[in-house]
């Protein structure tokens, strides 16, 4: 198991001991993955959702890419005040300026989300989308496969 932190004050100890999210979020300082920003900048759409109440994100605001500012652990900055909005790291920036990034908050903790904020921020997405339908059915039945179903 590896714990997911990044304190804003000590980079350096950051980028070198957390092996995912550094290079998740195209961190590491000439290892940008050009590829990865070129794939996540053409999603159709982005839906970030943050939770109102959660204690598991901290900041709950990096569910929407905001953070604290290098060195503070105040204020939150929004996603668009970020090193990674602004230099553009992963996408963000061209997705968001394209009008495809839906930042969206609800009620409740960690992963809450109710069928009703469900039905409202993320099924119109999945709504009349022939690969996304195509993708479910095959998914299940190979699940069914494997099970013996």
């Amino acid at each position: 198991n590896e714990l997911y932190i990044f304190l804003s004050e000590d980079m350096d100890d950051y980028l070198k001991g957390c092996r995912f999210l550094p290079k998740l979020n195209n961190e590491i300082p000439g290892e940008r993955n050009a590829t990865y920003k070129e794939r996540f900048s053409s999603l159709e759409n982005l839906v970030l959702i943050m939770f109102e109440n959660d204690i598991v994100v901290i900041p709950r605001e990096t569910s929407w890419f905001g953070y604290y500012p290098d060195g503070a652990f105040e204020p939150v900055l929004p996603p668009q005040q970020t090193k990674l909005y602004q230099e553009d790291w992963i996408g963000l920036k061209a997705l968001d300026e394209a009008g495809r990034v839906k930042f969206v908050s609800v009620p409740g903790g960690h992963l809450g989300i109710s069928n009703s904020d469900m039905r409202k921020h993320i099924v119109p997405y999945l709504k009349d989308k022939p690969s996304v339908s195509a993708s479910l059915a095959a998914t299940w039945h190979a699940i069914g496969e494997a099970l013996g179903l």
